[in-house]
């Protein structure tokens, strides 16, 4: 495949996707229907009222939350049809989570947050400190390295949760 067909390749795709949630006697239709093509490198930005079902879709395309109909794929991998820990390991390798509230671990560094992700893969701890130590200089916080999240400004929060993000270079990053 060329560098332009590759580019032009559908990375994510959602088929039909529905989501409801409560008893069927109060069933809340939050998503109907929502088919969506994502190409290699396009950056798409999803809007709308609150309480739309933005962040439930993310959830979904991110595998976080199963559709209560309807498929997605990621270059055509169905990450519903892996078992639980094929899939975690699916989401921790190929998607980066950028979350609205950081979800920063209050007891480790700056540095020790970006490396989650590497060292849940099974990289040594060495080279995920180096990972992690050139996604947050080339982030801006080098001076914050070893701070820990509560003695950040929220801004250097939402940075370092970017860091942990990118660590790994996935294909994929959600915000």
């Amino acid at each position: 495949m060329s560098q332009e067909q590759e580019e032009n390749s559908v990375h994510i795709r959602s088929i039909d996707l529905h989501k409801s949630f409560g008893s069927s006697k109060n069933r809340i239709k939050v998503l109907e229907g929502i088919n969506l093509e994502v190409k290699r490198r396009e950056i798409l930005g999803i809007i709308g009222a609150s309480g739309a079902g933005k962040s439930t879709l993310l959830h979904i395309l991110g595998g976080l939350e199963q559709p209560t109909k309807g498929k997605i794929f990621h270059n055509e991998i169905d990450p519903f049809s892996l078992n639980e820990k094929s899939r975690a390991d699916f989401r921790n390798r190929k998607i980066g989570f950028i979350f609205q509230f950081h979800h920063l671990l209050p007891e480790f560094s700056s540095l020790e947050n970006a490396m989650m992700p590497a060292l849940i893969q099974g990289i040594k701890r060495k080279r995920a400190e180096e990972l992690a130590e050139n996604v947050l200089v080339d982030l801006g916080l080098k001076e914050r390295i070893f701070h820990r999240s509560g003695e950040l400004s929220g801004g250097e929060a939402q940075r370092v949760a970017v860091a942990r993000a990118l660590i790994l270079n996935p294909g994929v990053i959600q915000y």
